[in-house]
């Protein structure tokens, strides 16, 4: 591990210790519940501050201050349907007001409420990508993940061994939020726990433990099924999505999901050289989707329209184009334990039908991406861009995939991997920039390296092949 910068070190110390109080007690002198930085549209900088105030702090930009604006008020929503049967579903409670201020370009120093706010970086030269990180409390899975245990729910210690690293952007691919079921009796690890979807849920599975990792760096954030509108979307458009926030899409209303579902595809720039493409698939389907059939023509058309625009957006010349979303496309999921299915054939049918056999426009050369709850670095054979799954932040691991694989498995129609290494061991993925292009670090939780790919052109070669303990 590379010795930390004072700065990063600071906030990193400080993160850590206020992880050992609620976040609004921790900070109730500054009446700052938490702080942090998103990077959206065109990598617009967004500085964001949760307060028990009734008026929005002044946001310090180098040392000058300058009010912030009220994002959305606090407030409790009326319950709506949610993925859980209604006996298991509960208004979402936001008590604290969520406040915001655009960053300019040259800002050099950000504070608010004597709290250091992490600037980006022109060309980022480090980035942390996690995914699928929240606790599973999950009552039609039946699965109550341990919340209190951080062997069993590592994700507070991988955000803080990540952010010892000294990142200057973090990715996170998605699924922030799992605690939607009442944890029932019997089950001792998770008494007590907040459940649904207001801030309590959100503080505990993200806020709390992502503490330290919000403090090191600015954060890059896809949306994952989980964040779709049935499920933590509310929480989603007041905390994390990038946009202005909008009235008809903040998933409070059932009679807009069909527009607050989707959002359109954006690129962060990653200096002159690459960028991040990043891709909302939080409600994309099992299935195919067929455009001659009423029930998937409006949908197919949607994300048919959004792949145009990834298209455009990956085609400016001499860039490398990372493609981001929270559904593997062309991966591997585990089913059973001797076989495997691909990636997400909804989208894959999409892309099909825009891209041919390639699936992905032309400058797109490696995708990030989550859900599945492992760690994956995949390298074809065909000419394909290579694919890393890093879904392995700390929710309720998937078993491993077959080692040796199945000879028939396969991704998509067409698609033959060369290389796979694979773990389900808990962790994170770390991108370096070379002069020579990017490596890619798999660590696990405790920031030991569990293999190195170097990124070449769409291909990738990493040190160790196959399963990974």
């Amino acid at each position: 591990m590379l010795p930390r910068r004072p700065v990063a070190a600071a906030r990193a110390c400080l993160a850590a210790l206020l992880l050992m109080l609620p976040l609004r007690a921790a900070s109730a002198e500054t009446e700052v519940s938490a702080a942090w930085v998103v990077l959206g549209v065109s990598g617009q900088a967004v500085a964001r501050v949760l307060t028990p105030a009734a008026a929005c702090p002044d946001i310090l930009l180098d040392g000058k201050p300058t009010p912030m604006s009220l994002r959305v008020a606090a407030g409790t929503i009326p319950q709506r349907p949610t993925a859980s049967a209604p006996a298991d579903s509960k208004p979402a409670s936001f008590p604290l007001n969520t406040c915001e201020y655009p960053l300019p370009g040259d800002t050099r120093r950000a504070a608010v409420g004597g709290v250091s706010l992490p600037v980006p970086r022109e060309s980022p030269q480090r980035i942390v990508v996690i995914g699928d990180s929240g606790c599973r409390l999950k009552e039609s899975d039946g699965i109550w993940q341990d919340c209190a245990d951080p062997e069993a729910w590592p994700f507070a210690q991988i955000a803080r061994v990540a952010a010892g690293f000294n990142p200057d952007l973090v990715v996170d691919v998605g699924d922030y939020q799992y605690r939607e079921s009442p944890c029932p009796a019997g089950k001792p690890g998770c008494q007590g726990s907040p459940w649904g979807y207001g801030w309590d849920a959100w503080e505990a599975d993200f806020f709390r433990p992502a503490a330290p990792l919000l403090a090191a760096a600015p954060w890059v954030v896809a949306r994952g099924n989980h964040e779709e509108c049935a499920r933590g979307g509310q929480g989603w458009f007041r905390f994390l999505d990038p946009r202005p926030y909008d009235a008809a899409r903040t998933c409070n209303d059932p009679a807009n999901d069909g527009n607050a579902d989707y959002s359109e595809p954006y690129a962060v720039p990653l200096g002159p050289d690459s960028q991040i493409i990043v891709f909302d698939s939080a409600k994309a389907g099992k299935a195919p989707l067929d455009p001659g059939k009423a029930r998937d023509a409006a949908v197919f058309a949607k994300y048919r329209a959004q792949f145009q625009e990834v298209r455009r957006l990956a085609g400016r010349p001499g860039i490398l184009s990372m493609f981001v979303d929270h559904h593997p496309l062309l991966g591997l999921s585990p089913k059973g334990a001797d076989s495997v299915f691909g990636g997400n054939r909804a989208l894959l049918s999409v892309m099909k039908a825009a891209n041919g056999a390639a699936y992905y426009p032309p400058g797109v050369q490696v995708a990030l991406h989550g859900h599945t709850h492992l760690f994956e670095a995949i390298n074809f054979a065909s000419d394909h861009p290579a694919a890393f799954l890093s879904g392995n932040g700390g929710d309720h691991a998937d078993r491993p995939l077959p080692d040796p694989l199945p000879a028939e498995a396969a991704p998509a129609e067409g698609v033959t991997i060369d290389r796979i290494t694979d773990s389900n061991t808990f962790g994170f993925l770390l991108l370096d920039r070379q002069q020579e292009g990017w490596t890619f670090k798999a660590y696990r939780r405790d920031g030991s390296l569990m293999t190195t790919c170097l990124l070449n052109q769409a291909k990738i070669h990493c040190d160790r092949t196959g399963l990974i303990r």
